[in-house]
């Protein structure tokens, strides 16, 4: 009997042991599921699938070597425009200057080569958001933002009804808004300064092109200010006949119409389209900087408190900048080769793209208060938004070197004096000085304006 039952209990033994060896060699066995029987994914969708992953992960060098893989085993795949499209991605997702020069590249390259896939939307924003991220402020580069405002017009302009319009928009008004403010700086530091002409040009041309800017009143009455310095005192009466119709909601309201009511000009009715747009600026909640972080933000390369007070409403600028928005660069100081513009000894009109040597440093400087400064004394030219004169302005320069025909330096080009009016009033040549080596600011200013009455 005890025979029997140790039988039967080694028996039910060596079958468990039996059976737990089964199920561990089972669970170690790895099937490979590629080449499973029920496996039927093609080898092109397994590849990209898997550098999409990689791409999803951080790994964006493995990815794209993956899908540069597929793209170059299989060039009849169905995963073909994806896969140029995730190499464009993942240039855009790594970050950094090189990269999103790659980034660019391979978007462009997406629309020219499928420009009526549906995906050839979003690679246009991408090609715009490339350069968007890549904006400096206001006082610096602004190529980017160039780049940037051209890329999201293209967008619009050829995908108006793209559930990514609106998207888009919002950003345009946002890098409009960089770019009226870096030329609203350059005009400001003109008008501060009292070159009246140039901040005229500046900051006409500027106005009129984005009429949305979040200062466009400020700068409408600067340009008031500076025409009513002038004897055609007429010009100003439009400037803040629309402060008044335009911009109904700005604080600058009640002194333009004084002004206009002093002139015996009919005051202007707020247009209702402005009143609506006005209200709905005001009522749009804008983000906030704690004082934590705004000291952070001097350190940021970036745009930030433009981003912040950008227009959220109105249809932005669809026009392409062109030579008449930009203009003539006029510059403070005088232009030591004589070339790429004409010197008066006041200021060097350089045009665009021109050699001059003159710097332009002066164009990033700052201002250092935001409301608008008092009238000044100087008296614009009525045609300050064309380009200077250059016959007039060749005349007053051979006027001052008619003096003295000797070989001159200009030493003095620093003060905006040119060394042919300082040669000639000292007796010197070539910066030497002589009897009176040290002339008076008030000397000098006199001078100045007898050689250049504007």
């Amino acid at each position: 009997m005890r025979r029997s039952v140790l039988v039967v209990m080694t028996g039910l033994f060596l079958f468990s042991a039996t059976r737990c060896d089964a199920q561990i060699l089972h669970k170690k066995k790895k099937v490979n599921k590629s080449t499973a029987p029920e496996n039927t994914a093609e080898p092109d969708k397994v590849l990209y699938a898997k550098a999409m992953e990689d791409i999803k992960h951080g790994r964006q060098e493995v990815g794209r070597l993956n899908l540069q893989t597929l793209i170059n085993t299989y060039p009849d795949s169905e995963y073909l425009a994806k896969a140029k499209l995730g190499i464009a991605d993942s240039y855009y997702k790594e970050g950094g200057t090189a990269n999103l020069t790659q980034a660019v590249q391979a978007y462009q390259d997406f629309i020219v080569f499928f420009p009526f896939m549906q995906e050839a939307a979003y690679a246009q924003l991408q090609v715009a958001m490339t350069h968007f991220k890549q904006m400096e402020k206001p006082d610096r580069d602004r190529t980017q933002a160039l780049q940037a405002e051209d890329a999201f017009q293209t967008f619009l302009q050829k995908y108006p009804n793209d559930p990514l319009a609106a998207k888009a928009e919002q950003h345009l008004r946002e890098v409009q808004e960089v770019l009226a403010e870096g030329d609203y700086r350059i005009g400001y530091y003109y008008y501060v300064k009292g070159d009246k002409k140039a901040a005229e040009s500046r900051l006409r041309i500027m106005v009129n092109r984005y009429p949305l800017f979040s200062k466009a009143d400020q700068t409408l009455w600067m340009l008031g200010n500076i025409w009513d310095s002038t004897e055609k005192k007429e010009f100003a009466t439009n400037y803040y006949a629309r402060i008044v119709r335009d911009y109904p909601l700005s604080p600058l309201v009640p002194d333009a119409k004084s002004r206009l009511k002093a002139r015996g000009t009919p005051v202007p009715q707020a247009d209702p389209k402005a009143v609506a747009w006005m209200t709905a600026e005001q009522n749009t909640p804008r983000p906030r900087v704690s004082l934590v972080k705004k000291p952070m933000n001097l350190l940021h390369n970036g745009p930030g408190q433009e981003l912040r007070v950008a227009a959220t409403q109105g249809r932005p600028t669809m026009t392409p900048v062109s030579d008449s928005d930009v203009g003539v660069e006029t510059l403070s100081g005088a232009s030591p080769t004589g070339r790429g513009g004409t010197t008066t000894g006041i200021v060097a009109t350089v045009p665009v793209g021109g050699s001059g040597g003159t710097s332009a440093g002066a164009e990033n400087v700052a201002p250092s208060a935001e409301s608008s400064a008092p009238d000044g004394g100087s008296q614009p030219d009525s045609n300050a938004a064309a380009a200077s004169d250059p016959g007039k302005s060749g005349d007053a320069a051979a006027a001052t070197g008619a003096a003295d025909s000797a070989p001159k330096t200009d030493a003095a080009a620093g003060t905006g004096q040119t060394a042919d009016a300082a040669s000639a009033k000292d007796g010197t040549q070539n910066g030497a000085t002589g009897d009176n080596p040290k002339e008076s600011t008030s000397k000098k200013k006199k001078g100045l304006r007898k050689m250049v009455p504007w």
